[in-house]
């Protein structure tokens, strides 16, 4: 029955192997406590931690993680270098140093679950840092940017060009006549804002009707006065007819008073 000691080592392994972006492997045999210790301040700088453990504690954490593959790296004095924020500076901190020592040999890693060879390690250290990568990435996003704003900037002048050549080709003056038309708007609107005030007149139009009407009134005594002129002579006629009549009787009368006397 394993010792409670070794159980809680293998845990602590196989938390770290699990835990950490990748897990470099490399042999430390012949080098010194001195350069262990350099080594470690080397990659403290990236984040990374070198740590000794024993083979067959660390091939227990790896099999019961599912990397069996491992076990075959996991032999003789190997120390295992953890890359928990920065896998690619990690590498090449480590790389670095084992191209001093001739003491320190790179003999693969676990990266993202997958076993890779030492000459993977070597590409992997080659690659730009995570400041580099987010320093790239943050220019790649503002390049586009102030590409944009220099051609928003560019508008303008482009667009003022072009009008100008668009009336030099058409023979037309600078541009700043242009604003006349806009300003005559108004002063064409006006009218049609005044045309109620003209129709007034044609509501006034039966005021006009009412000569027309004292003209037919006016006729009407015209055509009695005509009617009473018509019939005036005629009772003249009727009164000059009463003389004669009286005449008559006054004959009648002095025959009657002759013929008594004879």
């Amino acid at each position: 029955m394993p010792r409670p000691e070794k159980v809680q080592a293998v845990a602590d392994i196989k938390e770290r192997l699990a835990n950490a972006q990748a897990v470099f492997l490399a042999e430390y045999a012949g080098l010194s406590v001195t350069e262990q210790q350099q080594l470690r301040r080397a990659l403290r700088a990236t984040e990374g931690q070198f740590k000794v453990v024993k083979m067959t504690l660390a091939r227990l954490a790896a099999d019961e993680l599912g990397h069996s593959d491992l076990a075959e790296l996991l032999t003789g004095p190997t120390g295992l270098t953890f890359a928990d924020r920065d896998a690619a500076a990690t590498a090449k901190a480590l790389r670095d140093f084992a191209n001093d020592h001739a003491n320190l040999t790179i003999k693969g890693a676990l990266l993202s679950g997958d076993v890779i060879s030492a000459d993977q390690v070597s590409e992997l250290a080659d690659l730009p840092s995570r400041e580099v990568l987010l320093s790239q990435i943050a220019g790649a996003f503002e390049a586009p940017m102030a590409k944009l704003a220099s051609l928003l900037g560019a508008m303008p002048r482009d667009l003022a060009t072009m009008v100008q050549q668009l009336i030099e080709k058409m023979g037309g003056d600078a541009p700043d006549d242009e604003p006349e038309p806009v300003a005559e708007a108004p002063a064409e609107e006006a009218p049609a804002e005044d045309a109620p005030a003209e129709e007034a007149p044609a509501e006034e139009a039966p005021a006009e009707e009412a000569p027309v009407e004292q003209a037919a009134a006016e006729e009407v005594p015209a055509e009695e006065a005509a009617a009473e002129s018509a019939e005036a002579p005629a009772e003249e006629t009727d009164a000059g007819e009463k003389p004669g009549a009286a005449d008559e009787t006054n004959d009648e009368n002095d025959q009657a008073d002759e013929a008594e006397e004879e």
